[in-house]
């Protein structure tokens, strides 16, 4: 039956759960994706923002008019962004350097004044966006501090919504529940009340390198030798939040950058669903788990937010590439990494000169000529050193009084390592042309930096 909301906040919840197939078509059981994308704010986060709002209303943390204060990677802010549009509040959010562009854009768009603060800063450093989110709440007359990390209204949305959801949408045959593990609502709160319901069901929390919660699960410790910087957005964490429960959780699995990266990019390719980093993360860590499940079992993994708030990074291929995650064993794979650039070219009847001061404005080496459209050689740096330091005067005549062999031109399905007999001293680049038959040029540079991080 179709029903009519009266405001958005309404449409919170209730989202699809939808079978996986080509990235977990070795598994013996089904998967199925629990696709948080279809809240309003595209993610699990809309569940938890508007519950704590709701419990800090009812126990008169803030009120009308008053001003929400946060630190988010963004979704958790966008969340609270749309609950104080519905419900008549400000929002100031601290968030980190870390986290993709889009996320603090979309919190400007609903109206939040967004503060950028350093990652690579101990959480009790003034600069960190705990401290700073926590320092502005002392200061802002009617504000409310949320807190998401130690709110237990947080874990409390997902055991009243998110676990009920899954059970039913499962007929109560779920077994294995599989979620990237960052302030601990999700995986407690929904862990807790499918346990309630099933105590044999296994929640698997996905953790990140560079983050302490493994080690904290496995040992107890928290070791602080464990933090180290890494990429991964919106999962794994540098202190314990409250919100955790050792009880709730059966394991936990580290999962890289790279490997979460690469996931999402293959979920969005072969499952047609656009998801964030976590999910990536999500289905690298439950095929590395893959030899613990049996053909009787059926897995919920949680897909927490939407691919449009990463399209800036693990969807944009110059991004990946210069991070190394990204398997560059063509010219097409490295052309398609490097993005569009403009190819420089002269003209055989241009001076000199004017060779040479393109040269300098775009900072290459070599430069293809052409004569009515048609490549006829090149113009290198190189070979006008060793002309000019024989004939000062060279600088007035023609390119093609100077003009060298062509730059080599390669199919771009060429391996990067067959350019090693068109690349050497006297040659620095080749050339490939594309499907719409423009040229392209690659550097020796392009091919170190692809080896370098591949």
């Amino acid at each position: 039956m179709n029903r009519v909301y009266d405001n958005i906040l309404e449409t919170i919840g209730n989202t699809p759960l939808v079978k996986l197939h080509k990235v977990v078509a070795d598994f013996p059981c089904p998967v199925y994706a629990k696709v948080e994308t279809f809240n309003p704010g595209n993610s699990i986060k809309d569940r938890m923002a508007i519950k704590m709002l709701e419990v800090a209303e009812q126990e008169g943390k803030i009120k009308p008019g008053g001003t929400i204060i946060e630190g988010t990677s963004g979704n958790t802010g966008m969340g609270l962004a749309l609950a104080a549009i519905v419900k008549g509040y400000k929002c100031i959010f601290a968030t980190t350097d870390k986290q993709s562009k889009e996320k603090a854009d979309i919190l400007k768009a609903h109206g939040a004044e967004v503060i950028v603060c350093p990652t690579n800063v101990e959480p009790e450093d003034p600069r960190s966006y705990y401290q700073v989110s926590r320092r502005l709440a002392t200061e802002i007359p009617n504000s409310w501090y949320v807190n998401q990390y130690d709110n237990l209204a947080n874990r409390q949305a997902h055991y009243e919504q998110t676990g009920p959801e899954i059970w039913e949408q499962t007929n109560g045959k779920v077994t294995h529940l599989v979620v990237a593990s960052g302030t601990g609502g999700t995986i407690v709160g929904t862990g807790k009340y499918l346990k309630e319901k099933n105590p044999a069901i296994q929640v698997w929390a996905i953790d990140t390198y560079g983050s302490l919660l493994k080690k904290w699960f496995d040992t107890g410790e928290l070791d602080m030798n464990e933090v180290h910087p890494y990429i991964s957005e919106g999962f794994g964490e540098d202190f314990l939040p409250k919100n955790y429960d050792h009880d709730a959780i059966d394991l936990f699995e580290k999962v890289t950058d790279k490997d979460g990266a690469l996931m999402a990019r293959r979920i969005t390719r072969e499952e047609g669903i656009f998801i964030g980093y976590s999910a990536g993360s999500v289905i690298a860590g439950l095929r590395q788990l893959k030899d613990k499940l049996k053909k009787d079992d059926l897995v919920v993994a949680i897909f927490h937010d939407h691919g449009s708030r990463y399209v800036a990074k693990i969807y944009n291929d110059e991004w990946m590439l210069d991070r190394g995650f990204l398997e560059v064993g063509t010219v097409r794979d490295l052309l398609g990494g490097l993005g569009r650039r403009r190819l420089v070219t002269i003209d055989e009847n241009s001076k000199v000169t004017e060779a040479m001061e393109l040269m300098k404005k775009y900072d290459i080496e070599q430069i293809p000529v052409m004569k009515n459209g048609e490549l006829t050689g090149s113009i290198s740096q190189n070979g006008l050193f060793k002309k000019l330091v024989e004939n000062t005067n060279l600088k007035d005549q023609l390119v093609a009084d100077v003009v060298e062999k062509e730059i080599p031109v390669v199919d771009q399905d060429t391996p990067l390592e067959r350019l090693k007999h068109y690349i050497n001293k006297d040659n620095g680049a080749v050339l490939t042309k594309d499907e719409s038959g423009q040229f392209h040029i690659l550097t020796k540079y392009d091919i170190l930096n692809a080896f370098s991080k591949g």
